[in-house]
């Protein structure tokens, strides 16, 4: 089963953070079926928590004004320099 590809350059802000909340609830589901043995691949635990980095980094780096996600606005609307 191959694995969907995270697009973050095409998500908002908000579908960014939804999409980090759906991905924790997955992994902490994951985690539970690993410990009681139900989960025929374990890598699928690898696989979620880098994508969740991914997400979490891409987030981190618009906050900051590093790297910004479509559909936000630039946060430096201030004065020209002198």
């Amino acid at each position: 089963m191959p694995r969907e590809k995270i697009l973050v350059n095409e998500m908002t802000v908000a579908e960014v953070e939804l999409r980090i909340e759906e991905m924790k609830k997955e992994l902490f589901n994951l985690r539970f079926r690993n410990s009681m043995h139900q989960l025929d691949n374990p890598l699928q635990i690898r696989y979620l928590r880098r994508d969740l980095a991914r997400l979490e980094t891409s987030l981190t780096e618009h906050k900051k004004g590093i790297q910004p996600l479509p559909g936000e606005v630039a946060a430096d609307t201030g004065t020209p320099g002198k």
